[in-house]
């Protein structure tokens, strides 16, 4: 494939999301691979980082998210409902982010096929006359989501604002 990791800590991170993965689907294919490493390098500076996801989706009930996730390396964790589990789970970043960004587009394609496929998602959001793009991959399309957004609130984020984003969010 080509790839190449600058660090040990690298590998390992890529290796230790490989393993995971491995654990989730019966076979791992290219795609995949290049998918844990492309996130692993992005995923190094962000100011927003995914954690953690759990939601609950029942028949006649609203679809409830519980993220935890980290904001400036603060950990935070948020609740909220929405229309359905993704909905409720971008409903519950944007309630402690406060980001303000109109969402233009998410989308959802299989990296590879069958329904073992990770998911990769892709949300764009504009705020102030920038649009951004965040794209979030993993075999659940709803933690795939989360990656997502907050990849987009990570490309939208001003470093002068570090300070009043972590004030907002108290």
């Amino acid at each position: 494939l080509g790839i190449e990791l600058d660090t040990e800590a690298e590998l390992n991170e890529a290796f230790s999301r490989f393993k995971a993965l491995a654990d989730q689907k019966a076979e791992i294919f290219d795609e995949d691979i290049t998918a844990i490493v492309g996130n692993n390098a992005e995923e190094a500076s962000d100011y927003y980082r995914f954690i953690a996801l759990s939601q609950r989706s029942e028949t006649g009930e609203r679809p409830f998210s519980k993220v935890t996730f980290k904001s400036g390396g603060e950990e935070l964790v948020s609740e909220a409902e929405g229309n359905g589990p993704v909905d409720a789970t971008l409903n519950a970043i944007e309630s402690k982010v406060k980001s303000g960004a109109e969402q233009l587009l998410y989308s959802v394609n299989a990296i590879t096929t069958g329904t073992e496929s990770q998911g990769e998602v892709t949300v764009r959001l504009s705020k102030g006359g920038r649009i951004v793009n965040g794209v979030g991959t993993d075999p659940d399309i709803v933690a795939a989501s989360a990656k997502a957004y907050l990849a987009a609130l990570n490309k939208l984020h001003d470093p002068s604002q570090h300070k009043l984003n972590a004030q907002m969010t108290v």
